[in-house]
C-alpha cells in the first residue's frame, strides 16, 4: 500500500469512527451529582456505583448480583480467619502504571484511614499482608464467612498516582475538604474521566487498555445533573438525554405512553427509614430543654404509630414502594416475611403515649431530609411532618441537597436530632445493616448509627451473627436482633422503594436491585 492509499484509508476510517462516536454517545441524567470522584469519601450508592466505572474492586457483582472475579481472579479461605486473594496479572491503570499487590494494600490502608467513609468494609479485618506481587491475605479477628461480599464496592486506587498528586489522605467531605482525587480519577476500570464540571456534567470515555472484554459499545458517556423533575423528564422526552436514573413516580405513565421510550423498574434492596438522636441528653434541634424526648421508647413508638405508611405508599410514592417494619427487606439474606409486621396506625393511641411520656402538648424538632437523593425524599418528609402534627409533634423540615445533608447528619458530626436516610446492605446480608446502622458506635461498627442507639444485648447478637456458620442458628440470631430493634423502636422503617429508570427504546442495560448502574453493560442500537 502506498502512502497516499494509506492516508486515504486512514481518513475514511477516522470518518467512520467519528460517526460511530456520535452514534454511541450515551447521555444520562440524575437529580443530584456524584459528590466526589474519590471512591472512599462516602458510603453512598450513587457515588460508589458511578466511581465503579473507573475504579474496580477485587470482586464484582454480575448481572444477577452474584460474585465474579475482577482484580482478583480467585479467593479462598485458607483457614477460619485467613482469606487469600490471587490478583489478576497484566492489568494496568489507565495511565499505564502496572497494578500490583502494593496498590491493594495501600488502598486498604487509605480506606481505613482519616477522611474515609468506607472503613466498615474491612471491619472484621485485623491484618492485610502481601504474599507476593500478585497474592495478598486478609486476616480477620474472628471467622468472617462473608468477607468477599463486603469487598464488591471497594475500588482499588493507584498508590503512585495518589502519592504523586498529594492525595494519600482521603479528603473529608464532612469538612468540605478537597484534594486532587476529589475532581480527578485514574483507575483500572472500563472507563476513564474526560472532563468534570461539578453539579453540571461529567464526561467519561472508554479505557482502551481495559483488561476485560467490553460488553458495552459506548464511545462517550455524558452524565448530566438536572435537579428539577419536570426539566429532567422533558430532557428525556425531547431526546436531549437517553436515560433518566431517577424517575418521578408522577411522570411514569406519561413516559410509558410516549413512543420510543420505556420504563424499567424492579424492587430495590434499599430501605428508607427515619432515625432519632437517642444519645444526647438534650437534642440539638428541638424546643425541649434539659432532656431528650427520643430517649423514651413511648415517644418513639408514638411517632411510628402516627405515620400513615399506606398514605405515603399510595399518594406520595404512587404505589412504587413496599412498606416495611425492618431495616432490611426482600432480597437480603436473613429477611423473613413473618418478621415484617408494622405496628398499626393509631393516632389516638400515639397522643396518649406522648402524654404518658410527659409531653401532653407535644414538642418541636427539626427533621433533616435530602431533596435529591431518594425517590420523592422531600415529599415523604413533608408528609411525615403533617402526620406528626396530628399528635402534637411540631416538625420543622430542613430539606437540602445531598452534599450538605450528608455532611450534616453523617459521621463524624452526627449533627442531627431527627433525620431520613436509606441503606442498601452492600453484602446483601442482614448483618451489614444491623452492624452499620444499629450496633453501638465504637469507631468501626455503628458508623452509620447516626442516632446513637445502644443496647448491649443487641451488640452481642450482632457479634454472634458475624461468626455463626450454621444457617438455621444464624437466622434465629437475626430474628432476635430484628425483634429487639422493633421492641426498642430504634428506628422508624418506612419502605423499600422501587428502582425506576427510563430510557430510549434503543438502549439496553442491566438494572440491578441495589440500584447500581454499571456502564460496562450498556449498549446503544438495535
Amino acid at each position: 500500500m502506498n502512502i497516499r492509499t494509506f492516508w486515504g484509508t486512514a481518513l475514511v476510517a477516522a470518518s467512520l469512527l467519528a460517526g460511530a462516536a456520535h452514534a454511541n454517545t450515551f447521555r444520562w441524567a440524575n437529580d443530584g451529582d456524584v459528590n466526589s470522584l474519590d471512591p472512599y469519601t462516602r458510603q453512598e450508592t450513587f457515588l460508589l456505583t458511578f466511581n465503579a466505572n473507573m475504579y474496580e474492586p477485587l470482586i464484582r457483582r454480575d448481572r444477577n448480583l452474584g460474585l465474579e472475579p475482577a482484580l482478583a481472579t480467585a479467593w479462598e479461605q485458607v483457614n477460619p480467619t485467613t482469606w487469600r486473594f490471587t490478583l489478576r496479572q497484566g492489568v494496568r491503570f489507565s495511565d499505564g502504571t502496572p497494578f500490583t499487590a502494593d496498590d491493594v494494600l495501600f488502598s486498604i490502608a487509605r480506606a481505613r484511614g482519616p477522611g474515609s467513609n468506607v472503613g466498615s468494609f474491612f471491619a472484621s479485618v485485623s491484618e492485610v499482608r502481601k504474599v507476593d506481587d500478585f497474592t495478598i491475605e486478609m486476616v480477620t479477628a474472628q471467622p468472617d464467612p462473608i468477607l468477599p461480599n463486603s469487598l464488591t464496592q471497594f475500588g482499588v486506587m493507584s498508590r503512585a498516582w495518589l502519592e504523586r498528586n498529594n492525595a494519600v489522605r482521603v479528603a473529608d467531605l464532612t469538612g468540605r475538604e478537597e484534594n486532587f482525587a476529589t475532581r480527578n480519577a485514574m483507575g483500572t476500570g472500563p472507563f476513564m474521566l474526560s472532563s468534570r464540571e461539578p453539579d453540571r456534567r461529567t464526561v467519561l470515555v472508554p479505557n482502551p487498555n481495559w483488561w476485560d472484554r467490553a460488553e458495552h459499545n459506548l464511545t462517550r458517556v455524558e452524565f448530566n445533573v438536572i435537579a428539577n423533575d419536570a426539566t429532567r423528564v422533558a430532557a428525556l422526552l425531547s431526546g436531549e438525554v437517553d436515560m433518566v436514573y431517577t424517575v418521578p413516580p408522577q411522570d411514569m405513565e406519561r413516559i410509558t405512553r410516549t413512543q420510543g421510550l420505556r420504563i424499567i423498574q424492579g424492587p430495590e434492596l434499599r430501605t428508607i427509614y427515619l432515625g432519632m438522636d437517642q444519645m444526647r441528653p438534650q437534642l440539638l434541634k428541638s424546643d425541649v430543654q434539659g432532656r431528650n424526648p427520643f430517649q423514651d421508647v413511648r415517644v418513639r413508638r408514638a411517632m411510628l404509630q402516627a405515620i400513615d405508611i399506606e398514605a405515603i405508599r399510595s399518594r406520595v410514592m404512587r404505589g412504587q414502594s413496599r412498606p416495611t417494619a425492618q431495616m432490611f427487606g426482600p432480597g437480603v439474606n436473613g429477611f423473613l416475611e413473618e418478621n415484617d409486621r408494622r405496628l398499626p396506625l393509631d393516632v389516638d393511641g400515639a397522643r396518649r403515649m406522648l402524654t404518658e411520656a410527659g409531653y401532653p402538648n407535644g414538642f418541636g424538632v427539626t427533621l433533616d431530609c435530602p431533596n435529591d437523593r431518594y425517590v420523592n425524599d422531600e415529599a415523604i418528609c413533608t408528609a411525615v411532618t403533617s402526620m406528626l402534627a396530628r399528635i402534637g409533634v411540631r416538625v420543622t423540615l430542613a430539606a437540602q441537597t445531598r452534599a450538605r445533608f450528608f455532611a450534616e447528619v453523617n459521621a463524624p458530626r452526627y449533627n442531627t436530632s431527627f433525620y431520613m436516610l436509606g441503606w442498601t446492605p452492600n453484602t446483601y446480608d442482614a448483618h451489614n445493616a444491623l452492624f452499620n446502622l444499629a450496633a453501638t458506635r465504637n469507631g468501626e461498627r455503628g458508623m452509620f448509627n447516626n442516632g446513637g442507639y445502644s443496647n448491649p444485648r443487641f451488640d452481642t447478637l450482632v457479634d454472634q451473627i458475624a461468626i455463626e456458620t450454621t444457617p438455621a442458628r444464624r437466622q434465629e440470631l437475626i430474628n432476635q436482633a430484628t425483634r429487639l430493634l422493633q421492641e426498642d423502636v430504634a428506628y422508624i422503617p418506612l419502605h423499600q422503594q422501587q428502582v425506576v429508570w427510563a430510557t430510549r427504546s434503543n438502549v439496553t442495560l442491566a438494572q440491578l436491585a441495589d440500584n447500581g448502574f454499571p456502564l460496562r453493560l450498556v449498549r446503544i442500537g438495535n
